[in-house]
């Protein structure tokens, strides 16, 4: 696979950025990669692992002459991270970043772009719940989609030549406008978080159940509720508190529908739920035939030892 880009600088250096360095070092799509962290354990780490060709002391050090640079930090220190790499930029380069929220990035990030930088926003859709820069594996994107989301005017060769490099470590790659993607996410990835969130926090509430009665008896819903829940704190209080508008849509309507639930079951209203759940199991087989996931027990994840 031929080369796209010949200096990246990846700055944040966690489950994204670790992933990226590997995926794209594995299948030959970038020269040298070049990593920032905010800590300088972080940075420690890097280099103890091997993470990064070069592990620079600041990001502004980094991003000099790097064609690619991704904003790998969480969505609400994004503007804070640009306004002080702006000045640094290559003429003729290209910016990106991996948030899952776009319209808050867009407005935050733009105006510290010096002329002649190519700003080309894109979230990969995939993760899991670890973080740091010992959790990256190459083969995270593979089979999955990173959402381009150009804005309008934007130069269509830098546009294409992430499209490339995405592809070439294994994602799909589709655009979209900002707006629709805050809304999509919204109901994908946002607020089934923070009901993760919710149900986990209940049970800690309930104090009817001991901690090791959650622990021991978790079925695979609560448990997988968990996992989710187990994310990282700082991303998921920046995306709520930058992506709100429409988290608060979605869960307004998911509020309507759980009332609806509540007095089906108040009211024994069997054949409203069978209905109803028989509605939703089709979403299921969709993400399945769509080969987002699969039907194997435990939804395919590896046991553990």
């Amino acid at each position: 696979m031929k080369r796209v880009y010949d200096r990246v600088a990846l700055i944040g250096l966690g489950l994204i950025a670790s992933s990226m360095f590997h995926a794209m070092k594995r299948a030959g799509l970038a020269g040298e990669v070049v990593g920032y962290a905010k800590t300088r354990e972080t940075r420690d780490v890097a280099r103890d692992i091997g993470l990064c060709d070069r592990i620079c002391e600041t990001a502004t050090e980094a991003v000099e002459d790097a064609d690619l640079t991704v904003l790998c930090v969480p969505v609400g220190a994004m503007g804070k991270v640009a306004a002080e790499i702006g000045p640094a930029l290559k003429r003729g380069s290209t910016l990106s970043d991996v948030g899952s929220v776009k319209q808050s990035v867009i407005e935050e990030v733009s105006p510290h772009l010096p002329d002649g930088v190519h700003f080309v926003p894109a979230h990969p859709l995939a993760g899991t719940e670890h973080s740091g820069p010992r959790s990256g594996f190459a083969e995270l994107f593979q089979g999955r989609y990173t959402l381009i989301v150009p804005r309008e005017n934007c130069d269509r060769e830098a546009v294409e030549r992430i499209k490339e490099l995405w592809r070439g470590i294994g994602a799909t790659t589709e655009e979209m406008d900002a707006a629709h993607h805050d809304l999509t996410l919204a109901v994908t990835s946002h607020a089934p978080h923070l009901i993760a969130y919710t149900m986990v926090g209940v049970a800690d509430d309930i104090r009817r159940l001991t901690s090791n009665e959650v622990i021991k008896y978790s079925a695979a819903g609560f448990r997988d509720f968990t996992r989710i829940a187990a994310s990282d704190p700082t991303m998921w209080r920046d995306v709520f508190l930058d992506n709100r508008e429409a988290t608060l849509e979605i869960l307004g309507r998911f509020t309507e529908e759980l009332f609806a639930l509540q007095r089906a079951i108040r009211t024994g209203n069997g054949e409203m739920l069978h209905a109803y759940f028989s509605r939703t199991r089709k979403i299921r087989r969709g993400i399945i035939e769509a080969g987002q996931d699969t039907d194997a027990p435990d939804f395919g994840r590896a046991k553990k030892d």
